[in-house]
């Protein structure tokens, strides 16, 4: 297939003592991208993902999400983010920590200014503003309810099994019923309001039930009880009668409209915390490990780090102290951390971005994702296409992603800077495709039956949704028809080829320097078989069955490799060649 040669490049200044290296940068979003490090220390390699993006508000938020859309049960974060793929386009990381018995997290969610999940007073919640300012700080939650008396009672918890002698309330976020309890009481208010802190909620007890599992449809919530509180509830609450419930979180948290739970705090006022005295044991933060991070800088610019961890030779991972320190470097002034371990994860537009210590990408209770509302075009399937009619690469599809009605201008700019193809429409939320290179009667080169140019072609996206927010997104691809038609003859050689030939055949539009190389399927080469500059035309190499030791090379399966470089770039071609064992 048709390849394009990319040199990766690794490295971030971070850890003490550690080795300065390159980072290569790569951009997912308009405004935002990801830079994957490696950092080299006395304890090992530190695999590190960075990904920045802007202060979260207009087309871009910062969104807690829910596994399931549900307390209970997890989910991958891939998974997460191609679920909610019609909303926006997301690169997203692991969230707070959870119960592996039923996957509730052990802290906050606030969605959309409606809470989903309590907070842990013992550690650090992560609350995000409105006009997109984050703000790190431990919250409680001081919920209470009356009935018939007009007394207000404690409750013991929100969208969580009661303790014992004790209330819980669960709205349908908590998933399909409550959990069955011995022994319980269960009131059902029908119709309730939306869970917002600070407001009365009121509702009317259309039901009560006793050890029972009971629904929670969408606008209904359920008081449930205990032992001495059970007693109360069913005093207090009979059918029929009103009851108010008030969920305070303390201190007042003004201004916020989503929350996500995790900790310990990373920086306060852009200074690492070295202890935090949250509740966690020293098992959690000393050791290296997997690690994953949310912080701001002051500008309002998110950063989202992944740091990857029990993985000897490719990464040791970091101590939480290491990650504060990192924080600090990438130039955040507040920062948490999420959940640690096998959990940390970091994905993009529904593909994992890093390497989980387990082996495989463990499900979650939460993850919080950068969602993207703007037009959206994923990267070519290929960098370059050689439309020379070989069937290598001659077209990509390119395509585009909308999620509100919008009017959008597609335009593609040939490498002379003309308009080789233009559109404009009001287009539904959806995606299309655009074939390159276009058949169009506005494009010259296709028109006269002219070879397509080679060089850079660039495709402009512009997209105004019903919102009046515009968006632009803008794709590149090479056009490098350089090298064509390669041919390997004979496809298959005896086993000891001493005697035998292998004729590389091509053809070469414009001069360039080759290089012919027998490789294994690993890529390790076997024989340069030639190297120089060709002008073009019918070209050929011939390649005699041994290594680059002299000797017949091992049965198996090979790649024959034309790599040509000239001003368009790095292009290759390549073709199987198979030696019989």
């Amino acid at each position: 297939m048709l390849r394009l040669a990319v040199a990766l490049g690794i490295g971030i200044a971070g850890l003490v003592f550690a080795s300065p290296a390159l980072a290569q940068t790569t951009e997912l979003l308009p405004g935002v991208t990801i830079q994957d490090d490696v950092q080299f220390t006395p304890h090992g390699p530190v695999a590190i993902r960075v990904v920045r993006g802007p202060r979260p508000s207009g087309l871009y938020r910062l969104e807690p999400t829910l596994s399931n859309d549900a307390v209970t049960g997890r989910e991958t974060l891939t998974s997460m983010e191609r679920r909610l793929g019609s909303q926006g386009t997301a690169v997203g990381i692991n969230g707070d920590y959870f119960s592996f018995r039923d996957g509730h997290p052990s802290g906050i969610l606030l969605r959309d200014g409606a809470l989903v999940s309590q907070p842990n007073a013992g550690r650090s919640s992560l609350g995000i503003a409105g006009d997109g300012t984050l703000d790190v700080r431990r919250i409680r939650l001081l919920g209470r309810w009356e009935g018939l008396s007009d007394q207000w009672l404690s409750l013991a918890g929100f969208n969580a099994p009661p303790p014992a002698n004790g209330t819980s309330l669960f709205t349908s976020d908590w998933g399909a019923t409550t959990p069955k309890i011995p022994g319980s009481v269960a009131a059902v208010l029908s119709p309730f309001s939306t869970a917002t802190p600070g407001a009365d909620l009121v509702g009317a007890v259309s039901d009560t039930l006793t050890n029972a599992a009971v629904p929670l449809a969408p606008g209904t919530a359920v008081l449930v009880a205990r032992g001495s509180a059970a007693e109360r509830l069913a005093t207090e609450a009979p059918l029929g009668a009103s009851v108010t419930v008030r969920l305070n979180l303390a201190p007042g948290w003004p201004g916020i409209v989503d929350a996500i739970g995790g900790g310990p705090t990373l920086l306060q006022d852009g200074r690492p915390v070295l202890s935090a005295n949250e509740a966690f044991s020293t098992s959690q933060l000393a050791p290296r490990a997997p690690r994953s991070a949310v912080g701001q800088t002051a500008d309002g610019r998110i950063v989202l780090v992944a740091v990857d961890g029990r993985q000897r030779g490719y990464s040791v991972g970091m101590t939480n102290f290491e990650l504060a320190q990192t924080m600090m470097r990438l130039g955040a002034v507040r920062a948490m951390a999420l959940d640690s371990g096998g959990s940390t994860t970091l994905a993009f537009d529904g593909s994992l971005l890093n390497r989980p210590s387990d082996g495989r990408e463990r499900p979650i209770a939460t993850a919080l994702l950068l969602m993207y509302s703007g037009v959206y075009s994923p990267a070519p399937r290929v960098a370059v296409v050689s439309p020379n009619g070989d069937g290598v690469d001659d077209a990509e599809q390119l395509s585009y992603k909308l999620v509100r009605p919008s009017t959008t201008i597609v335009k593609l700019l040939a490498p002379d800077g003309t308009v080789a193809f233009q559109e404009t429409g009001l287009r539904r939320p959806g995606r299309y495709r655009l074939s390159f290179p276009p058949s169009l009667t506005n494009s010259s080169q296709r028109s006269n039956g002219e070879r397509v140019p080679d060089g850079r072609w660039t495709l402009i996206l512009t997209a105004t949704d019903d919102e009046g927010q515009t968006s632009t997104t803008t794709r590149r691809l090479w056009v490098n028809s350089t090298v064509g038609f390669l041919r390997v003859t004979p496809r298959t050689l005896p086993r000891f080829p001493r005697g035998a030939q292998v004729r590389i055949a091509w053809a070469q539009t414009r001069p360039a320097r080759v290089t012919v190389q027998i490789e294994t399927g690993q890529g390790v080469v076997v024989r340069t078989v030639a190297r120089g500059t060709y002008l073009g035309g019918s070209v050929s190499a011939v390649w005699n069955g041994l290594r680059k030791d002299g000797k017949p090379a091992y049965g198996g399966s090979y790649r024959v490799v034309i790599t040509a470089k000239n001003a368009l770039g790095t292009v290759s071609l390549d073709q199987p060649l198979q030696i019989r064992r």
